[in-house]
């Protein structure tokens, strides 16, 4: 499908709740228009003529962003206090024209990205708006069959909240909905944190199904929605490697990795987190798939369980570690960057002879060649030699907005290693 169809004479435009009059213009700056104008989505506040007009927008208003000469290319969300000021909603001439998007702009882009998940996957569990890519900037929805859990990330998403949940209801009868707005993503646009319950009932860890496996999330108190999909393939490798094999998964969260190696044929699994309640949803879910014999959690640090194991002399043919964001600013690149050097030579030094280690990184500032360096210092620190089975990022249903590369955040490395 195609962008949301162009209004015509007779086509209602956006909701009067949500925009009273034409949306007004602001102007790029002379000297930097033309990267906004190439097509990227978003347009910075450097690159805007910031008059007295555009300071007193509401944040997350709509804008008609213009050429310096008054052209308008685009229609956005627009935020006078954020870094990211402007993020494109359409440049569909006749929007621009009437100065709102077509009234089912959003109805119509859910529709589209659920008919694209619907081709990838056989369940309805996956994550169903991924922001920008999708269309819907700043936006991300993953779906737990008929639960949703809802991100609204930027000011102009958070002013829709209620007709999305409207749309959610009315396209796919979502009969929970789940507000996770509490991302750090949110402070930068001037938005308060909260998580709300806006339909439904939600009494627990959920049911959700994966690769073959049964799983439980908590999406109201668990990490980000609950439960992350973007590892679904990579996943799904880590297990065509575990057939008879003795499994370490490291930051193993609810069971991810570890249920699919177990199912796989391992011999046995060891998953390990510092979280309780995450292992406890691991172990709840290796007992519903029938492996809770061959399934071990371990609440720990990760790098000190690896450095008892190291001097033990303990060895697994397949290592998994995926951490959380080592780098979440830039002040912490440096220091990062020693993190997962220090996790690739610790983690190394578990793998058996002709064993596989797969190493993630989820920090969007760690590009994917400084990742791939600082694992292969770690692995020369530790001694060993290897090949690169794969590498990956994120599954389909993360798509990438092809202006926008560095919001591919997820790396994923598997190694041989002799």
């Amino acid at each position: 499908m195609t962008d949301a169809p162009s209004p015509t004479a007779s086509a209602p435009i956006l909701n009067p709740d949500v925009v009273a009059a034409p949306a007004p213009r602001v102007l790029l700056q002379p000297k930097t228009w033309r990267r906004f104008a190439q097509g990227a989505p978003w347009a910075f506040s450097n690159e805007i003529q910031m008059d007295n007009a555009a300071r007193k927008r509401p944040p997350g208003a709509l804008a008609r962003l213009c050429l310096p000469e008054g052209d308008p290319i685009a229609l956005v969300q627009f935020n006078p206090h954020s870094l990211i000021a402007a993020r494109e909603v359409t440049r569909d001439p006749a929007a621009l024209e009437a100065g709102a998007p077509p009234a089912d702009w959003l109805e119509a882009r859910l529709e589209r990205a659920a008919r694209l998940r619907d081709r990838l996957f056989d369940a309805p569990y996956y994550r169903l708006i991924h922001a920008e890519a999708d269309g819907l900037p700043g936006l991300v929805v993953d779906r737990f069959g008929d639960l949703f859990v809802v991100q609204a990330n930027t000011a102009g998403m958070d002013r829709l909240a209620p007709r999305i949940d409207s749309a959610l209801i009315d396209l796919f009868g979502a009969s929970a909905i789940l507000h996770r707005f509490d991302s750090p993503s949110r402070a930068p646009e001037g938005l308060p944190q909260r998580v709300d319950l806006t339909r439904g009932d939600l009494d627990g860890p959920i049911k959700l199904a994966e690769n073959g496996c049964v799983f439980f999330a908590d999406p109201m108190a668990g990490q980000k929605t609950g439960w992350f999909y973007d590892h679904r393939d990579n996943r799904a490798f880590a297990a065509r490697l575990a057939a008879g094999a003795r499994v370490l998964d490291l930051y193993g969260y609810a069971g991810g990795f570890a249920i699919p190696a177990a199912k796989a044929g391992a011999e046995r699994v060891v998953t390990v987190d510092r979280s309780a309640e995450a292992l406890a949803l691991a172990a709840r879910a290796a007992e519903a798939n029938g492996v809770a014999d061959r399934v071990e959690t371990e609440q720990a640090d990760v790098f000190q369980s690896l450095e008892r194991r190291i001097a033990a002399g303990e060895r697994f043919d397949l290592v998994i570690a995926d951490p959380p964001a080592f780098v979440k600013a830039r002040k912490d690149l440096k220091q990062g960057a020693r993190a997962y050097r220090k996790l690739a030579r610790l983690a190394a030094s578990t793998v058996a002879d002709g064993g596989a280690l797969l190493l993630a990184s989820c920090s969007h500032l760690v590009g994917e060649e400084v990742f791939l360096e600082e694992c292969r210092r770690g692995l020369m620190e530790a001694g060993r030699t290897a090949r690169i089975l794969r590498r990956a990022g994120a599954g389909p249903d993360h798509p990438l907005h092809p202006h926008l590369p560095e919001s591919g955040y997820l790396k994923a490395l598997v190694f041989a290693l002799d």
